[in-house]
This record gives C-alpha cells, structure tokens and sequence, in this order.
C-alpha cells in the first residue's frame, strides 16, 4: 500500500516521501516544529520504537500542515497544538480520539534594548500595539502553524492591521528558524517557552512578555480516521497516542528539560483531572 507524500512550502527544507510504503510497522507522525526544536521528539520517539518495535516517520510542520497532511490520509497520528484547528478536524471526522498530552505558554520575545518598551507589559496584545505604535520589527512565522494561529488573534485583539506593514515580515518558517530570523535581526517574536528555552544559549533575545492568561498553549495528539484513508495505520497511531498519554511517559515530559534548563519546558496533562485552565487559541 502505497502514500506519496508532497510537502510543500517555499521556505522550508522539509523530507519528501515519494510512494512510501506503509507497512505494519511503520508510523508517520505529523506534529509541530515546537516538539522537534525543543529535542523533546529526540527523547520521546527513540523510547516509543524501542518499546514498540514501530519506525517513526516523524514531520515536523506547522500545525496547520500537520493537520492537513492528516485530512489527506499523509499521517497516521498527529500532535499539534492549535486548538480550534484540531476541533474542526475532528468535528469533520478526519481525526478521532483527541487527547490532552501537555501544556507550556506563548512568549514574547525581542532585541536587549526593546525599542519598543514592552517588558514586562502584563497582556500580550498590549504589548503588540507598543510594536506597532513605535513600528518595530516584528519576526512571523507566517506558515498557518498553531503559533501563527495565536499570534494573528493577538493582532486581531490589539486591533492593529499589520499584515503588508514593513516593519511586518514572515519567515514561512518554524519556530526554530523564525527565532534565528528575530535574533538576527533584531526584532520581536511570540515563541512558545519550549523551543525559546531550548535555542536560548544560541540566542541574544530576552523574555519580555510572560504570564498572560491568553498565551495559555495546549498539545493534543489526534489518531487519523481510518474511515476516511483506509491505508491509515490506526494500530501503530493508537499505540503512540497510548504511549505519550502513559504515565511513564508524562513523567518524562515532566521532567524534560529540567536538568539543563532549570525547569521543565512542557507540564504534563494526559493524567490531570479535568480543571478550569486559561482560554486556548
């Protein structure tokens, strides 16, 4: 059984799986620049094929691409974190058996100097109105991702119209790469926490913006409808959806980061009793 995967995007280098076959043991995983950058993937895919004896194919895109490929039949599972962007997958039934895995927060992140002021400003679209106010650079990935999803609705709250705005500019890039964009040229970029932590010792950017409510930023994993693409390997997406929901790998997740960063760049959510959190994007 035959998939032929087509990737497409102007900016970014991404592998190209012409007529891969999918065996039994094989799992694409479609998920979001943020689980690769942060390295949490480099800790999570090597447990889960040792314990399972699947291969991952992992591709990693925005969320928005993630969810595309698995509209398409392109992916087995996906992990992305665009909440109202998986809700209409799995309304249109192209996903099933959406679950909560993890949690971190949206960042505002720019040059030492903050031409613009906004350190320590308490919401996030107030700080986007000083950026435009004083018309400095702001860096956007630009590529439909969970993050870009987020960042066009603080635009939206802050009621500025920056798209075509040449302090404005889009990479059509992940988070990883927009962030070496901003550091680069010394602008503004929402990140979440995760991958900021992750590329900081590389970076000269600062954390100005934290803390608001708004910035609230949650992953699911969805299983690809076999209803809909009968080549889906819903065995191997059900046993990954099992293995990152498990308590031992919540615990990792809980875990990650803490030995070299000084705290955990994602808070489990798979095992956590259903509470009042902060409204998602």
């Amino acid at each position: 059984m035959f998939r032929k995967l087509m990737i497409l995007g102007a900016t970014i280098a991404l592998p190209l799986f012409s007529q891969a076959c999918s065996s039994s043991n094989e799992l694409i995983l479609a998920t979001t620049t943020s689980t690769q950058d942060s390295g949490l993937l480099d800790v999570l895919i090597p447990a889960f094929e040792q314990q399972t004896g699947y291969k991952v194919k992992t591709i990693a895109v925005g969320s928005g691409q993630a969810l595309k490929m698995g509209e398409q039949g392109e992916a087995d599972v996906i992990l992305a974190h665009s909440p109202k962007a998986e809700e209409d997958f799995v309304k249109a039934e192209f996903g099933i058996e959406r679950q909560a895995v993890m949690h971190n927060d949206f960042i505002i992140v720019g040059p030492a100097d903050d031409p613009a002021r906004i350190k320590g400003i308490a919401t996030a679209a107030e700080a986007f109105a000083k950026i435009a106010q004083t018309q400095s650079l702001f860096i956007s990935r630009g590529d439909q991702s969970g993050t870009n999803t987020k960042e066009l609705s603080l635009w939206d709250k802050a009621a500025i119209k920056q798209s075509g705005q040449s302090w404005y500019q889009e990479t059509g890039q992940g988070m990883g790469a927009t962030l070496s964009v901003a550091n680069e040229k010394k602008g503004y970029t929402l990140s979440d926490r995760g991958t900021f932590l992750a590329q900081k010792a590389n970076l000269a950017l600062g954390l100005l913006v934290e803390g608001d409510p708004g910035l609230y930023n949650i992953y699911h994993v969805i299983v690809v409808n076999p209803d809909k693409h009968k080549e889906v390997n819903v065995a191997g997406a059900r046993a990954f959806a099992k293995f990152i929901t498990s308590a031992s790998t919540q615990e990792i997740i809980a875990k990650f980061g803490v030995d070299k960063y000084g705290q955990a760049l994602f808070v489990p959510d798979a095992l956590v009793k259903a509470t009042p959190t902060p409204s998602a994007p």
